[in-house]
């Protein structure tokens, strides 16, 4: 009955450039070990609400699931790995305290296995990502870059893969301009030089 407004037709991402994605999640391997997997399984709400609090750390948009009774996971879309590396790092986020509960209790031989912990990062080079979405709300990758119209990038698959930010065909066009440059200025180059060889066999 509630819920976020459904887009009517078909949409895709407006993500520009690289995209930064982060999968990170748990699972329980023993049900019965609640005291061991409940602190890791409320661990990153935590870290979502300090991340949404403070936009600038580069977390745009997140999507809460899971594979199996046991496993739960977070698709994460950050703004680079350069801020993903920083969160995760930073002594005053609750992330690097975690990890560091984490790292003595294995120290001290009170790791057993209850709980299994898990990422996977990977940075998408534009060109190499696509998306659309039919009657659907923002979600995942246009949640965290926002939605277009799928005519925007191309109704076919194919047509989005091939799509170029604007300032990297602005890129491009300068590089193209500057081999234009060069090859010009060779050609004037050598024709001076052609020039400077004729008039010297004639007056010879």
């Amino acid at each position: 009955m509630f819920g976020r407004p459904v887009t009517a037709g078909r949409t895709t991402a407006a993500a520009e450039g690289d995209v930064v994605v982060l999968l990170i999640g748990m699972r329980i391997n023993h049900f019965w070990a609640v005291h061991h997997w409940v602190p890791v399984f409320l661990a990153m709400p935590r870290m979502l609400i300090e991340l949404r609090r403070d936009p600038g750390r580069g977390l745009l948009g997140h999507v809460l699931l899971t594979a199996s009774p046991r496993t739960y996971y977070v698709v994460q879309y950050w703004e680079s790995k350069e801020k993903l590396y920083a969160y995760a790092s930073s002594p005053d986020m609750f992330h690097h305290r975690a990890w560091a509960i984490l790292n003595r209790k294995e120290k001290a031989g009170k790791a057993r296995q209850h709980v299994g912990l898990w990422h996977e990062t990977y940075v998408v080079p534009e060109g190499s990502y696509e998306s659309i979405y039919a009657d659907m709300p923002a979600f995942g990758l246009a949640a965290a870059h926002g939605q277009l119209p799928l005519e925007r990038r191309g109704r076919r698959a194919k047509d989005r893969f091939a799509h170029r930010s604007t300032s990297e065909a602005g890129a491009g066009s300068a590089d193209t301009s500057g081999v234009a440059s060069g090859v010009a200025g060779a050609t004037t180059a050598a024709a001076a030089g052609r020039t400077a060889k004729t008039t010297a066999s004639e007056e010879a």
